[in-house]
């Protein structure tokens, strides 16, 4: 393909984004890059809204079920693990798809960080014997003191972005949320980003609808499967949504009612907090999906393409 872009889909989570990439993938016959900070752990899958083995047998998918729930990924892996990915599509002539909510991923695309000082393991121990000794609220205090900017763009609680911003602090007396402040916000050259949103009522609607559905296909048991493999409760992959109220559930700390409304709940503040971070950005290109069919979104998207290339 002449001028073959680069396509990111953004936007909150149960707005659309897996439907509409895989649309695209199989109309540019290309493979999808998850942009997401959950979908790449084994066995996390209904949780996450995955898509069905079928799909990954059809379409490839880079960063899906590629680590273990209990290893740590960051944004400066993802963006090196992209130009892996991408580099090979770009040589072949072919469009590099890129879907996902995770918005640190997304950034580090279209915002390089700065350099970081390597892990520092003494300062990381220290900081899990704190949170051992005196709960995770501690550390949290503490990030929210000498960085509020990047505790308020945790998208709950986190503990290894936690640690990692206070290990960064701890080394060189800055804000880890300065070193994504040098670099300004720049689309690379032939690339599209597309965020994706929907009315509030809406989506509201669809956030419902699909935590039921993930419930009813067996979020429990799978949260169970997974704890039964040995994997503790508070690990950064099982304090996602959907996953620390199932895991409050099975300790009865929450009944099954009270667990699905908290889904909810948190899901809904969760999309927020990522819509509040897209219109941060400029250079969006917003589509609206309510009153959409899928068919009109594709040509829209398709047309959006097409008019890039023409100017690249």
């Amino acid at each position: 393909m002449k001028n073959a872009p680069t396509v990111i889909l953004a936007g909150p989570t149960a707005t659309g984004k897996t439907d509409l990439s895989i649309t695209l993938a199989r109309h540019f016959n290309t493979p999808v890059i998850s942009a997401d900070a959950r979908q790449c752990y084994k066995y996390l899958d209904i949780g996450t809204g995955k898509v069905s083995p079928d799909i990954l047998e059809e379409i490839p998918h880079h960063h899906i079920s590629t680590l273990n729930p209990d290893e740590s990924y960051n944004t400066a892996d993802f963006a090196s693990d992209y130009q892996q990915w991408s580099a090979p599509l770009r040589n072949q002539g072919m469009p590099v798809l890129v879907a996902g909510g995770s918005t640190l991923y997304i950034e580090s695309l279209i915002r390089p960080l700065d350099s970081l000082p390597p892990k520092n393991e003494a300062n990381l121990h220290k900081l899990q014997q704190t949170a051992d000794r005196e709960g995770l609220q501690s550390i949290q205090k503490k990030l929210e003191e000498v960085d509020p900017v990047y505790a308020r763009r945790i998208d709950g609680p986190n503990p290894h972005r936690m640690f990692r911003a206070l290990d960064v602090w701890m080394q060189t007396g800055r804000p880890f949320s300065s070193f994504h402040k040098n670099r300004p916000f720049s689309l690379p050259d032939n690339t599209l980003l597309i965020c994706l949103h929907r009315e509030r009522s809406e989506l509201h609607d669809r956030i419902s609808r699909r935590v039921d559905r993930m419930i009813k296909d067996g979020l429990l048991d799978e949260v169970s499967g997974i704890l039964e493999m040995g994997y503790h409760p508070d690990l950064q992959s099982l304090q996602t949504v959907g996953y620390r109220e199932s895991i409050a559930h099975i300790r009865g700390e929450l009944t099954a009612d009270e667990m699905r409304e908290k889904i909810k709940t948190n899901t809904r503040r969760y999309a927020r907090r990522q819509l509040t971070w897209f219109r941060r950005w400029n250079q969006v290109s917003w589509l609206g999906q309510t009153g959409q069919s899928e068919k009109k979104l594709t040509e829209t998207v398709l047309k959006m393409v097409k008019q890039l290339a023409a100017v690249t």
